[in-house]
């Protein structure tokens, strides 16, 4: 086929801790990705001249060689020596500098269009050591699911992929505010090792015991701890609610609207809200509507 299209959904993180600064200036982290029904589309034309174009389904406030698509169509096409090019459109919808990883998944849905309009056939594996190269969340949003990460986000740990209990909605809102990523690491606190462990432990416990349940059919498998708020922790909260009130005016309105979870995604500014049914989550969303930039109700995504 000379035209292809290819989903790019979006990440929201269940859990985050900053363990510490490494000497490269790098931070190792402990966090669970989550991949979301929300996000941008990537679609491509085969090009037999080798040439890369891009366009936008709207203007882009940065220049074309700062776009992941297009660092991530070059990088595949080096990799692969691939003579081949293509003209590649963007429907963005997702809001830049929200902590959903909307441009990182824009990229590595980047690498699984082109890997199958160039017939290179390259499994999951490769496509995520070069989107280790363009940022810490590609690797991960190249398969999606649910998944540890370690590091700076490039050991990755796939589980079992979550869904949703029965009836329950996801409501992700951006508050009319932005927050730099260099200010969210300024502030945040370096906790060690000692909470992530826990949390590992706690879920792998968890895990292990739904198996035991589903395999006997007297439950069936959801989140972990699904509606225990404990269970879900992000240190940039600590570091962005101080000096991004709306981030967490935003978390508190969630919390007053009925989310049995809410938590800021990423180093902000998205919130996201976990509701016990759709009708509640559209019920919040209208109410923060007015002061959101962006929202959705929706739920995970996983393959």
């Amino acid at each position: 086929m000379n035209y292809m299209k290819e989903y790019a959904p979006a990440k929201i993180n269940l859990f985050l801790d900053v363990i510490r600064k490494r000497e490269d200036g790098y931070h190792d982290l402990g966090t669970v990705f989550q991949t979301v029904d929300a996000g941008d589309t990537v679609e491509a034309t085969l090009r037999e001249d080798g040439e890369i174009h891009l366009t936008y389904n709207e203007p882009q406030n940065y220049p074309l060689e700062s776009d992941l698509v297009f660092k991530a169509a070059k990088a595949l096409k080096e990799y692969a020596n691939c003579a081949l090019g293509a003209d590649i459109h963007l429907t963005k919808v997702m809001p830049l500098g929200a902590g959903l990883g909307g441009g990182s998944a824009d990229a590595a849905a980047t690498l699984r269009l082109l890997n199958r309009l160039w017939n290179l056939d390259y499994p999951f594996e490769v496509l995520e050591s070069i989107g280790a190269c363009l940022g810490a969340d590609v690797p991960f949003l190249v398969r999606g699911g649910t998944a540890f990460a370690e590091g700076i986000g490039e050991r990755l740990t796939f589980v079992e992929p979550l869904d949703l209990p029965e009836g329950a909605a996801l409501l992700i809102a951006t508050p009319l505010d932005a927050v730099p990523t260099k200010d969210a690491y300024a502030g945040v606190p370096k906790s060690g090792p000692d909470r992530w462990e826990q949390y590992k432990a706690a879920w792998n416990a968890q895990d292990a015991a739904q198996f035991k349940a589903v395999q006997s059919q007297s439950a069936k498998s959801t989140i972990p701890q699904f509606l225990n708020p404990a269970s879900y922790f992000n240190a940039f909260e600590i570091s962005v609610f101080p000096t991004h009130p709306l981030v967490a005016e935003m978390k508190q309105k969630f919390i007053e609207l009925g989310a049995d979870v809410a938590l800021m995604s990423g180093s902000g500014a998205s919130v996201f809200g976990i509701f016990k049914t759709k009708e509640l989550a559209e019920k919040a969303a209208a109410v923060l509507k007015p002061i959101s930039r962006y929202q959705t109700v929706t739920k995970f995504w996983h393959r």
